[in-house]
């Protein structure tokens, strides 16, 4: 039988990602899919944005969709307000959400984790494989080269993307700062106007924006003499897609509860 999915913000850039990898997915079908509130395409057939895509209608009201349609799992790549509010209504309609939103407060993401109470929620600032891997890897080397050695993450993205440094950058330097035994507040997300040598302890994180980038993290590892990089480049957002769809897929065996893509790994 095939798993039911909803598209949370199907015509953006990762929902059409989504949608489209879905379709050659043999245990997959989009029986649902929404658009912004007040979208001139609401109402209209997803396939007429995304050929091929089938009759499903987009609609603009996740709770309509989930009272009217059966749904498996929804996929929610959107902002993280409506990550918030998608999270509550998924919990009220008793189905998994899988969502890569970035940029979500303490409060919206205690909202998420309240949902996970209720249904299967699997976050994660990044749904790539590669970028899983990543992280382990940088745990891993930060605690071998030890406090004496100076960690440093950027991160580059499209122009589009509304929050930095993003998500991903942030999980790779807690990565680090985790190994060290140092804390978040160690994390210095810019250094504008830094007088003097460079403190000892801290995990600096920078963002370059532009063009078309779908995304590049490079965690440097700068000793006495040597450099270690351990960079990832995504060159497609697939690769995100296909790692939504995975998580779709792996929640459906499991109970309420707030997964993230290590525990889908491991």
């Amino acid at each position: 039988m095939s798993i039911r999915l909803g598209v949370v913000g199907a015509l953006g850039r990762m929902g059409q990602a989504i949608v489209l990898c879905a379709q050659k997915e043999a245990d997959m079908v989009v029986v649902g899919a929404t658009v912004e509130p007040g979208s001139p395409w609401a109402g209209k057939p997803l396939a007429e944005a995304l050929p091929g895509a089938g009759e499903v209608l987009l609609t603009d009201n996740l709770e309509k969709l989930l009272s009217g349609t059966p749904v498996d799992a929804v996929i929610d790549f959107s902002t993280p307000s409506s990550t918030a509010a998608h999270a509550a209504v998924c919990a009220k309609a008793k189905v998994a959400l899988v969502t890569g939103t970035t940029g979500l407060s303490e409060a919206e993401q205690a909202v998420l984790e309240a949902a996970a109470k209720e249904v299967p929620v699997l976050w994660a600032p990044n749904m790539s494989v590669g970028v899983q891997v990543l992280s382990l890897a940088v745990r891993e080397v930060a605690r071998r080269l030890g406090p004496k050695w100076n960690v440093e993450v950027l991160e580059i993205h499209h122009k589009m993307k509304k929050d930095a440094p993003s998500g991903t950058a942030l999980k790779l330097a807690e990565e680090a700062a985790l190994a060290l035994g140092l804390g978040k507040e160690k994390l210095k997300l810019a250094r504008c106007g830094l007088v003097g040598e460079r403190p000892e302890g801290e995990i600096g994180v920078q963002s370059l924006r532009g063009g078309q980038v779908v995304g590049e993290h490079t965690v440097f590892f700068f000793g006495e003499g040597e450099r270690l990089e351990l960079k990832h480049c995504a060159q497609s957002r697939e690769q995100f897609a296909l790692g939504a769809l995975r998580a779709a897929r792996w929640l459906q065996a499991k109970p309420a509860g707030f997964y993230g893509m290590g525990d889908l790994l491991s």
